[in-house]
């Protein structure tokens, strides 16, 4: 299929092969100074998805950000085949700049074809994404900047007063999101953009309740898991909850269920959010990023 000029998913998901268990991933234009985690964790997946057997699936991952990316540089990534099963296979992924770690990745992947029990959460009632218009210009300066690095995605916050809340989780959002342009017929092309989207928005999350707020945001490590197919260029929504925030750092979790309600994954991650300290940015931006406004 021929590939889309505007849709850098194309272009973040092309890692290169450079030995048999080392790839590079290439360095994607963006207004922040430091790689986008979602950038490393997905570029880390495909990696891993290139040393097994198309049989395995990947169904769960588990990241830590171990140090700071830059993103005006490639990122390489070095494959260990820690185990290949009958039914399951593991891969530790580490991702190197500058010969230092800025990121390491378990992944573990099941053979298809195994049957057992079934259940899952249900979707919350909310409207559709159709019926949510979003205002921009009301936005902190940092959100606009964000949306603009995700011009590539259809982000959609539905309001706080569109859904029920749960009077036991202090910290709720709820978005609505996909990607604009057509993806591949490509189960794991699908799995690894979804790793990307799945780091976007989901710290905010922790500052829902703390308005005008301002603090240090960085993701410190990430967990998901892959429960049932799904399209990430059809509408998913991303239920997102906090269910704490303390010293400097906040614990978020989302699922995501697909437009018929099916829960099709469930994302774990803790980041910083640390008060600032005077002169240190909430999130580090290109000199560039100041003149962008969002292009919706």
């Amino acid at each position: 299929m021929e590939k889309p000029q505007k849709n850098t998913i194309f272009e973040v998901l092309d890692v290169e092969q450079i030995d048999r268990d080392i790839f590079r991933g290439p360095v994607v234009k963006s207004l922040l100074q430091r790689t986008f985690g979602g950038q490393v964790a997905a570029q880390t997946l495909v990696a891993a998805t290139r040393t097994v057997d198309p049989a395995y699936k990947v169904h769960s991952l588990h990241g830590y950000f171990v140090a700071p990316g830059r993103s005006t540089e490639p990122t390489v990534f070095m494959v260990d085949r820690v185990r290949d099963g009958k039914s399951f296979c593991s891969r530790q992924v580490k991702a190197v700049q500058d010969g230092r770690a800025i990121f390491i990745m378990q992944a573990s992947f099941h053979r298809t074809g195994d049957e057992g029990i079934e259940h899952s959460d249900r979707m919350r009632d909310v409207p559709n994404p159709e019926d949510i218009v979003m205002d921009y210009s009301s936005m902190r300066h940092n959100t606009q900047i964000l949306l603009e690095e995700w011009s590539d995605w259809d982000i959609r916050v539905v309001p706080n007063d569109k859904f029920e809340h749960n009077p036991y989780t202090p910290s709720q959002q709820v978005v609505w999101f996909r990607s604009k342009a057509a993806l591949p017929d490509d189960d794991t092309f699908h799995v690894c953009t979804l790793a990307y989207m799945s780091d976007m928005t989901l710290l905010h999350s922790a500052m829902v309740p703390h308005e005008g707020v301002t603090v240090q945001e960085a993701s410190l490590d990430h967990a998901m898991w892959f429960l049932r197919p799904f399209r990430a260029d059809e509408w998913l929504l991303y239920d997102q909850v906090s269910p704490s925030a303390a010293n400097g750092r906040a614990l978020t979790h989302g699922r995501i269920f697909d437009r018929a309600g099916n829960l099709v994954a469930v994302v774990t991650q803790e980041g910083l959010t640390r008060n600032l300290k005077p002169g240190v940015q909430s999130l580090p931006f290109t000199k560039d990023a100041g003149a962008h406004t969002p292009s919706r």
